[in-house]
């Protein structure tokens, strides 16, 4: 519990840092994501996933920051994952565009079955790719990720980012 209060406030740090002013050519608040899928952690049963991200972008730039959350439960076992990635897209802003990224995440697990219950933390090595597709008030996405982590896992994943101003 206390590692996740700790991960609490790294988080809310991070949000308090990003909302604050920035100079120019810095990277700023962009877009708010929401994502779901479908994700089949090793030792694990397929099972649903849910998330959300911030996006934080460089005007000018096709590179993109992005701290996110997901969560998923399945057989006994949940992981909340908070992640940061840092995203390419190959098309410039306003185009369908391939895009690929990597990243790290902190996975706290619970398992909750017959017997003594367990908890541990892993640190996570995202890989992953996919299309950006935008409108014309928000952009969608499909993605395919991969997590190397003690419990690998693999997701794919579809969502929504809304924009929350330019950077």
């Amino acid at each position: 519990m206390k590692s996740l209060s700790i991960t609490a406030a790294l988080v809310l740090s991070f949000v308090v840092f990003v909302l604050a002013p920035s100079p120019a050519r810095a990277f700023g608040l962009s877009g708010v994501g929401a994502r779901v899928g479908n994700v089949d952690p090793q030792g694990a049963g397929d099972t649903f996933m849910a998330g959300g991200n911030l996006e934080l972008e460089e005007s000018g730039t096709r590179l993109h920051l992005e701290p996110g959350l997901m969560v998923w439960s399945s057989d006994g076992i949940r992981d909340i994952n908070p992640n940061f990635d840092l995203m390419y897209h190959f098309a410039p802003a306003g185009q369908t565009s391939p895009f690929v990224g990597a990243g790290l995440g902190m996975h706290f697990y619970s398992i909750d079955v017959p017997g003594p219950n367990d908890s541990s933390t892993d640190l996570g090595a995202n890989l992953f790719g996919g299309v950006l597709v935008p409108m014309n008030s928000l952009s969608l996405f499909g993605e395919a990720r991969y997590v190397a982590t003690d419990r690998s896992q693999f997701m794919i994943s579809g969502g929504v980012t809304l924009p929350v101003g330019h950077p």
